[in-house]
């Protein structure tokens, strides 16, 4: 393990469940990963998440923020370098090491191998600094702004046609809003969220939205909620020119999560390579762990 004047095997931009499951493996494989996370604590989306995840066998009814605590107490165990508050702004290659840069990095770590578990964020509308004061009844992706919003007696307009879409349709209507009508371009949610909706609350085809007077189709509402599904948390990457898929993720190869950039590994929802889930992150930061040790071991 190597972590001297600022090397490392590996650096890991990203602490959600793909990023920590990745740094936790390098670690205890006996290599000096160092994990880098924009934010103030360790999560990604699961920090922010209040519900309960029924979907993780592993821990039922263990809610997001709980699997956060659990991602950071492993963290601690492995006993993984960990940057909070870390935001990356570029990343450059040179002479074969990878090097971040942010105003977090006077030290200027770097490695040979770096691996991208930025993760995603939710597709909006637009510009939210255009909305003006009618922002505060947009609610974008899913979330605790949603748990927060008071829906008693409430107009909701739901946009979008997937699982999230109709699952907060629900959750809406459970909170006492007084009506709740879906606008989907297309119809993807699974058939049994779809069953719990009234036919005649969800418009499918297009519709046309008015931000400022919070407005679907000319009918007033007094909150919007939007899941219009996620795109890729990337930019600093820009240099790299990494290939993506046609959903515009990063593209990988399937059995290592290298991308078309040598060194360089994507996991997790920026990549999409499975399922979006946090157990499918977890396996991610596996794959892409087990495949440095390979080409460490490879090289020494």
């Amino acid at each position: 393990m190597r972590a001297d004047n600022g090397n490392y095997d590996a650096i890991i931009i990203g602490g959600g469940p793909a990023g920590v499951s990745c740094a936790v493996w390098l670690a205890r494989l006996g290599l000096a990963p160092l994990l880098i996370e924009a934010s103030e604590s360790i999560g990604g989306l699961c920090r922010r998440n209040p519900y309960t995840d029924d979907w993780n066998a592993t821990l039922p009814g263990v809610s997001g923020s709980q699997v956060a605590d659990n991602l950071a107490l492993s963290l601690e165990q492995a006993a993984v370098p960990t940057r909070l508050s870390g935001r990356v702004d570029s990343v450059q290659r040179q002479s074969g090491e990878f090097t971040v840069m942010g105003p977090a990095f006077a030290d200027t770590p770097r490695a040979p191998y770096l691996v991208l578990a930025t993760g995603v964020r939710a597709r909006g509308l637009g510009d939210p600094a255009a909305f003006g004061a009618t922002a505060q009844g947009l609610l974008v992706g899913p979330g605790a702004h949603v748990v927060a919003q008071d829906f008693r007696g409430q107009r909701v307009a739901v946009l979008g046609g997937g699982d999230n879409a109709l699952e907060n349709a629900l959750y809406a209507l459970g909170r006492g809003a007084a009506s709740v009508q879906v606008y989907a371009r297309s119809l993807r949610a699974q058939q049994q969220f779809v069953r719990q909706v009234a036919p005649g609350r969800i418009t499918q085809g297009s519709y046309t939205v008015d931000v400022r007077a919070l407005t679907v189709n000319d009918q007033a509402y007094d909150v919007i909620m939007v899941f219009y599904g996620w795109e890729p948390c990337m930019e600093f990457a820009a240099p790299l020119g990494l290939q993506r898929s046609q959903q515009g993720f990063i593209a990988t190869d399937m059995y290592t999560a290298q991308t078309s950039c040598a060194g360089v590994y994507a996991i997790g929802e920026v990549a999409q390579r499975q399922h979006p889930c946090v157990v499918t992150a977890l396996a991610d930061g596996v794959t892409a762990a087990k495949a440095i040790q390979a080409r460490v071991e490879a090289v020494a």
